[in-house]
C-alpha cells in the first residue's frame, strides 16, 4: 500500500494566473492515473490541447466554460465532464472567483498537446 500525503506538494505556476499541484502521477508511483489540480483566475484556464488519454475534468469550485470538440458547456462545483482520448479540449474561468478544477487523466504521465506551439511542454516521469 502507497500512502500520500496531499498538504506537501506546493503549487507550480504552470501560466501566468493558473496554479498546479500534482497529487499522483508516475513520479509519486502511480502505474495508471494522474491526477492534479488547478486554481485558475479570472478568463484564464487551459488552451486547447489533447491527451491520447480518456480524462475527467472535475469542478470543485467556480464555474468554468469547457470545449470539447465543437462543444462547449458550462461546469459548475460538483459537476465533471467526460473527455475521450484524442478530442481537442481546453477550458477558461468565467467567473468573478478563483477556478479551482480536479483533473483524472487515464495515463500515469501527464503529456499534452497544445494546439499553441508556444505553450511548454511538461511531462512528470519518475528519476531514472
Amino acid at each position: 500500500m502507497l500512502a500520500i500525503d496531499h498538504n506537501t506538494p506546493e503549487r507550480e505556476l504552470w501560466r501566468e494566473g493558473v496554479e498546479t499541484q500534482m497529487r499522483i502521477a508516475a513520479v509519486g508511483g502511480s502505474h495508471q492515473l494522474c491526477i492534479f489540480e488547478q486554481w485558475c483566475q479570472p478568463g484564464l484556464g487551459a488552451p486547447i490541447h489533447h491527451h491520447a488519454v480518456e480524462e475527467v475534468l472535475e469542478v470543485m469550485s467556480g464555474r468554468a466554460e469547457i470545449t470539447v470538440g465543437s462543444e462547449k458547456v458550462i461546469a459548475e462545483k460538483n459537476q465533471s465532464v467526460l473527455i475521450p482520448a484524442g478530442v481537442r479540449h481546453g477550458f477558461r474561468n468565467i467567473s468573478e472567483d478563483i477556478l479551482h478544477v480536479r483533473a483524472t487523466i487515464a495515463s500515469p504521465v501527464f503529456e499534452g498537446s497544445y494546439d499553441d506551439a508556444s505553450e511548454q511542454a511538461r511531462r512528470w516521469l519518475p528519476e531514472a
